[in-house]
């Protein structure tokens, strides 16, 4: 077992990877086959891919506060002027189709959370159309993304309400970066390195929901979680480093998440919520009486 992203660099190099790292954790500590554990992987990789079919073809939500985003960047991407990478683009539209389908009560995989479900997601299927990743490779790629996850909710936290969005979108674009860098060929230090850089970039991101409602501006962040995990991935690959290491990035996270002040987190107080037209849409949708 490992506590640390230390650790889990260090037990991935006796494994000779992060995934097969977290497989035999997994078993070690659940008592499950591997088989069955990665049947059970697989199945989320499933989930994943239909949300964002789903969300692609158009959803709109409970309250019709979001929805319609994914076909609009969808029509954008096949017009072919764009300015954005068409993987990273990808990765941001598929990131937006998942949690548009959340925003409809959908059914979504949380990685690590629904809010942030979207960022994985998007990352691993524009990867998947980029580099024409196997299966296996994909439900790899969910592993090495959840064993650097499980670090940091063990270590900091992955909730909003306890850490702002920094910890939701935060982690979430770190576990992506981290598990791009390994399905691209790098070492498990620079999937490390991966992690560090995009926490670093995304800490004190406060968690600010319109009407306290996982949909603006949550929708929209998962999009960019999606493409700073490119950028994060591409940094550490081409051998770039955090000064401050990975482990000491996540625990200032967590310093960070505990002294943002409540308003920031979760409570729709603060932020874009205590905005105008951020009252008035909570007011429309929960009128007072």
């Amino acid at each position: 077992m490992f506590g640390t992203i230390e650790e889990l660099v260090e037990l991935a190099n006796q494994h000779g990877s992060v995934h097969e790292a977290m497989i035999v954790t997994e078993m070690e500590q659940s008592q499950y086959s591997r088989e069955f554990i990665l049947e059970h992987m697989g199945k989320n990789l499933d989930v994943m891919m239909a949300s964002i079919k789903k969300g692609i073809g158009g959803v709109t939500s409970v309250t019709g506060l979001t929805g319609g985003d994914a076909p609009k960047l969808n029509a954008y991407i096949a017009s072919g002027n764009y300015l954005t990478g068409k993987t990273a683009l990808t990765a941001a539209q598929n990131a937006i189709a998942v949690n548009e389908v959340n925003a409809e009560m959908g059914v979504i995989c949380a990685t690590p959370t629904a809010g942030s479900a979207g960022v994985a997601a998007g990352v691993l299927s524009a990867l998947v159309e980029d580099r024409q990743l196997t299966r296996e490779e994909q439900i790899n790629f969910l592993f090495t993304a959840g064993a650097f996850g499980l670090v940091i909710a063990n270590n900091a936290s992955i909730s909003g309400a306890a850490g702002g969005c920094q910890a939701e979108i935060g982690s979430a674009s770190a576990m992506a970066s981290a598990a791009l860098v390994e399905v691209c060929g790098g070492t498990p230090e620079q999937s490390a390195q991966a992690v560090a850089i995009t926490i670093k970039n995304m800490m004190g991101l406060i968690c600010d929901p319109v009407a306290g409602l996982v949909e603006v501006p949550c929708v929209k962040r998962n999009a960019l979680g999606a493409t700073q995990a490119f950028v994060s991935a591409d940094m550490a690959l081409a051998g770039i480093t955090s000064v401050i290491p990975p482990d000491e990035v996540v625990e200032a996270m967590h310093v960070v998440g505990m002294q943002m002040p409540k308003i920031f987190k979760e409570t729709g107080e603060g932020g874009l919520a205590a905005t105008k037209t951020g009252r008035a849409i909570s007011n429309r949708i929960f009128p007072k009486e």
